[in-house]
């Protein structure tokens, strides 16, 4: 190779590390949202919700949400407005008069001619999250889902908007973020003689929290669940698991439907999770 086809070759080479690097994919903690519009209200920033909101203003600093607050000098810190909407009618008003999606009745904005509008302004938290979580309210759509979209659980039970990391529990506390499965669920709490292990793992690594087709939000609706972790052999034309013969069991249901391991959460009586 010439001296001339070298460069060449590593100039094409440089222009492919590059264009490579252009399109490749990569993380950003930015987060950017579409802000609500609301007729006569404008946006006035978080700081100015802190001088009546100190606590909770507080704890937000540390929030998940709390990257929603758009950095430098042109970047409007947004983000108590993101979801309760521009809050420059509530600040002028003292209070008197709720964010315009306070997510609570009160008393709605003023029209042009100073009357009352009949009906309030505010809407349901669910409504709110979806415009971010566009995924999530797919789910929620799915044939077995938490009862969310029927009113009788909201999205901040689970995950808690102004404090921490978006999930009741979680970060350092691990556990509880299974307790709070099991302030709904109290009878797959235990204890149980026979423990199934995946349980240490959390709830999510069977169910689908928000939804799924399967039933009881399962992740997989047949033994492909529990093959997630529990080792298959072939031996001899025997499908063994845990070294006992299914080759004539799996074809009866599913691992927990056949008969044989319907206490899937523990078991007291016996250690192949039977009743």
């Amino acid at each position: 190779m010439t001296l001339h086809q070298t460069i060449r070759f590593s100039w094409l080479l440089g222009l492919a590390a590059v264009l490579s690097a252009a399109i490749s994919c990569r993380t950003t903690h930015r987060a950017v949202v579409v802000l609500p519009e609301v007729p006569g209200a404008k946006y006035i920033g978080a700081k100015e919700c802190e001088q009546c909101h100190e606590e909770i203003s507080r704890s937000f600093k540390t929030a998940d949400h709390a990257r929603l607050i758009a950095e430098g000098k042109n970047g409007l810190g947004a983000g108590c407005e993101s979801c309760h909407g521009p809050g420059s009618i509530h600040s002028d008003s003292g209070g008197e008069t709720k964010p315009p999606y306070s997510f609570t009745s009160g008393r709605p904005l003023p029209n042009g001619q100073g009357a009352r509008l009949a009906l309030t302004t505010s809407r349901s938290v669910e409504t709110v999250c979806y415009e971010c979580h566009l995924d999530i309210r797919g789910q929620f759509n799915l044939p077995n889902h938490h009862p969310v979209p029927e009113g009788r659980m909201s999205c901040v039970q689970c995950h808690p908007p102004h404090r921490g990391i978006a999930h009741a529990g979680g970060s350092t506390a691990l556990l509880s973020r299974e307790e709070n499965c099991l302030q709904c669920h109290p009878s797959q709490q235990g204890p149980y003689v026979f423990e199934h292990e995946a349980l240490r793992e959390g709830c999510t690594s069977c169910h689908s929290p928000h939804g799924s087709i399967n039933a009881k939000m399962l992740t997989a609706r047949d033994a492909n669940l529990c093959f997630k972790c529990h080792f298959q052999q072939f031996k001899s034309g025997s499908l063994l698991i845990g070294g006992v013969d299914h080759t004539l069991r799996l074809p009866q249901g599913t691992c927990w439907t056949a008969g044989c391991h319907e206490a899937v959460h523990g078991s007291r009586v016996n250690p192949s999770l039977r009743f």
